[in-house]
Order: C-alpha cells, then structure tokens, then sequence
C-alpha cells in the first residue's frame, strides 16, 4: 500500500514564518515505498506526481485552485493542469474555492489505475459557504479523466470538508479507504474502499481523536502506515491539543474494523509526519518534522526531525533518532527560522533499496539573501541502523544541477517528494519551491543519479503548465504523497 505525508504549513505556523517565508495558506506529505512506481494514473508502469496550486487564479477567480500532475517516463511524460473548470471535472472554479489544498491517491474503484482525491476545502455549496468538497479524478490509460464529487455524509457539522486526506487500507480487506478531515471539527469521516464511479463507498464510519475541537482549528494534517506491524494502516492525525495551538499527534491504529480510537497513543507534536520502514525490522516508523523545539541552540523555529521507531505496542514505545542542523554529518547550523523539517519524505534516493530521508528547510538563509531554501538528504545506513546523518548532503538552487539560482523568498524546499519517475531504481527528488518569482511558484523534478547527485534540465513553472500568473498562486505548494 502507499504511505504519504503531507505538506503541513499549518495556519499558526506560517503565520509565525514572517520576513516572506511561506506567508501563504497551504495544504497538510509520507514514505513511498521501494518500488519502481509508487502512483501510476496511466498505467504505463512510470510514477507520477500530482503537486497543488491552491491559490492559483482560474477564469479570474481568485484562490480558485489547480492542480498539476506530472506524468512519469523516460526522459519524461510531460504536465498537465486541472481545474474545476476541466471537462469532466464537477463543479466550476470560483473565489477561495482552493481546489487542490490537500491531495490523497490510491485505486479507489479497483481498476487497476490509481485515481487522485482532490480536497477543495472553500467550495461553497448553495447556502453553505465555504462547506468544502471533495472530488475523486479518474485514472485512465490517458491519465487523469473525469471526475466525482464525494458527498459529505455530515455537511451540517461542519466546514472546510477536504480540509485532509489520506487514503490507505485501514482494515485491511485489500481496498482503499479514504479519511476526511476538515477545517473546524476533529472527527474524521473514513469511506470505506470498493468506491463506485459515481464515488460512493462500501460504507462510512467516524473516528475522533482527542484533538481540540473548534476554533477552525480541527484536522490539520492526516497521514497513515504500519507502526505497529499488523499488516493494517494505522492513521495519524494531526491537529491541536488546546485551543492556544499545542501541536499533537494521536496515532489510531487499524483494525479489522477499521480505524479505532481503542489503542490510540500521543506522539510528539510534529506537524509534518512521514511513515516508513527506516530500519528494516518490518513495522513502519514514524517521521516528525518539528518547529517549536526550545532544546535547539540557536533559537525558535530553527527546526528538528525525530523518527519514532514502530514497535508491536506502537511508536509511541519505540526507540527515537533525532536530526538537527548541528547534527555531526548534517551541513550547516541550526538558525532561527530556518524551518528544517518543515517537509520530510521517504524513499530509496540512491537505489540501495533502503529508505532515505529528504528534508526541507525552506527559510534557509544562504549568502546575499532571505528565505532561499534548501532540502538535505539524509540516507539510509547499512545493517538495518536505519537513517544516518553520514554522507548526508544539501542542495539549493545554487548547486550544480539544480535549475535556476537562490533568490530571497523562493522557499526551495517548501515541500519535498520522492519517486522513481524513470524508472532507473532510484527515487528523484520533487522539491516544491512556492514562492518562486515573487508567489508564483515552481516544481524541480530532480533525478538521481548514482553518484548522488540530483540535477533537472529546468524547472516546472507557472507559465509551462498554463496556470495565471495573477495574484501568487504559489506552486509546490503540496504533493499528493
């Protein structure tokens, strides 16, 4: 099954990030698995990536939202942008609908190509604004075609429906399961696997964790994997533990059921979250990106990964291995605001069929400017040691092979993603850099290469892939992981 994470600018957080680091709203990013193609919406045995621009402009509306997939291949599949004003996608693009704001994948009808659920958390329906929706595209063997609304089974209870999602195998019947969260509410709404074409699941049910519960705060981030090595996705969800923004994480764990708040255990208050198995002892581990950490020298927000090991009784029983800036092996030093770890992805970068760690540190400052960003590749150590900070290396636009130059406020590294997009055995890296060119965003789809180098040819940018360039629609912001 897929693992993902999302990316988690959560609404406190990048409101903290001043000085124009990541001042925009953004979606919730976990591990792709050692395969040679994670998510395949075509079918032709490449990966393929879908990357939001919630805030792009569509036919004039502002914050109506786009979403661009980029399809696999050798040398390459090409892009391609969908709106609500796609055909065949329902609905129509409108103000602050934000289209894409978060994204899930997997083959929710089972017909063999995996499929993209498509939050819109503003979309008002009739009277009900800013209700939210959520839209199921279809995977074909031309890509993503069509699409259906899945109807909200609780729309009084809430809004900002398809504020999170996630999609997995919770009970572990072979079928992908959707979880729902949304902006102002902690129950989460699960729709079993065995979806119909019109997006009608087998069934539905709730799960709310012991998150605070109003405020518009409700579900930030939803992530899933197996910590605790039943051969279930558990789900984690991210959202605050009081009113004033404590940050928490509750793992549920699955069950033949499905998901269950019986067992559920707090983990530390990351708002990134990344599940693999990073020591190969077959039960998936947690990863946390963490901002407010007052044990870093150096100050706030300079940013901190902790990998909670996975255990038969959990992760919240495991080992823990923690990474900074001032980590022997890891370049440069923890600063304020550099914001390390506000993006983590697993996957094998170097084709050793390990798991390796991609970080992004999108506040990086770096010589002659502000908030250029960086991403840093932690790699996986030999003997089921799991991830070490020995070789690690870091990348900006400034290094050789990587697309254009740093530039005050780009955020290179605002969100990260791994996959084999050319199907050579090793993971590329996609480094989402959402304030590129003043907001408008850009996508580096960086291949691997067995020296460890990552290089592109160029850059994917707002005007390659038809998206306006009105207001900052803020590309890369969020990969369907």
């Amino acid at each position: 099954m897929h693992q993902r994470t999302r990316l988690a600018l959560a609404t406190a957080l990048a409101a903290t990030l001043t000085g124009g680091l990541l001042t925009f709203t953004a979606g919730p990013a976990a591990a792709a698995p050692l395969a040679a193609s994670d998510v395949d919406f075509n079918g032709d045995g490449y990966a393929d990536v879908a990357v939001s621009s919630s805030a792009a402009t569509v036919a004039g509306h502002k914050a109506a939202g786009q979403v661009v997939i980029v399809y696999g291949g050798s040398p390459g599949g090409g892009q391609i942008a969908i709106s609500q004003n796609t055909r065949g996608v329902p609905g129509s693009a409108e103000k602050e609908d934000r289209f894409g704001g978060d994204l899930a994948y997997g083959d929710f009808d089972n017909d063999g190509y995996d499929d993209l659920a498509v939050g819109a958390l503003g979309e008002d329906l009739g009277s009900d604004k800013d209700g939210g929706t959520v839209i199921i595209l279809w995977g074909s063997a031309s890509g993503l075609k069509g699409g259906s609304t899945v109807a909200d089974p609780r729309p009084t209870k809430h809004d900002g429906f398809g504020r999170s999602l996630e999609a997995a195998d919770f009970n572990g019947d072979g079928k992908v399961d959707l979880a729902i969260g949304s902006r102002d509410s902690a129950t989460v709404d699960v729709l079993r696997g065995g979806f119909n074409r019109a997006a009608k699941p087998a069934g539905r049910y709730t799960v709310t964790p012991a998150i605070y519960d109003g405020g518009g705060n409700g579900v930030i981030n939803l992530h899933s994997g197996d910590a605790n090595g039943d051969g279930r996705e558990d789900l984690i969800v991210n959202g605050y533990a009081e009113p004033h923004g404590y940050n928490a994480n509750y793992w549920l764990p699955g069950s033949a059921r499905g998901v269950t708040t019986s067992g559920a255990q707090k983990l530390p208050a990351g708002i990134i979250t990344d599940v693999g198995d990073t020591d190969h002892d077959g039960i998936q581990d947690v990863v946390l990106g963490i901002q407010w950490d007052s044990g870093i020298p150096g100050a706030a927000l300079g940013g901190r990964v902790l990998i909670a090991k996975g255990t038969r009784s959990g992760p919240a029983h495991g080992q823990r291995q923690s990474f900074t800036q001032n980590t022997n092996g890891i370049p440069g030093g923890s600063e304020k605001q550099d914001a390390f770890g506000l993006e983590v992805d697993l996957g094998d970068v170097n084709g050793d069929k390990r798991l390796d760690l991609v970080i992004g540190a999108p506040g990086e400052d770096l010589s002659g400017g502000k908030d250029q960003g960086t991403i840093t590749v932690l790699y996986g150590a030999a003997g089921g040691s799991g991830i070490s900070a020995a070789g690690a290396r870091t990348f900006s636009q400034n290094t050789a092979g990587v697309p254009n130059h740093d530039e005050t406020g780009d955020a290179f590294g605002g969100d990260v993603h791994v996959d084999d997009l050319n199907g050579d055995g090793r993971g590329d890296v996609l480094v989402g850099a959402p304030g590129e060119d003043g907001g408008n965003g850009a996508v580096f789809a960086l291949r691997s290469h067995a020296n460890r180098t990552l290089t592109a040819p160029a850059g994917i940018y707002v005007t390659s892939v038809g998206i306006s360039t009105a207001g900052s629609p803020h590309l890369g912001n969020n990969f369907a992981d």
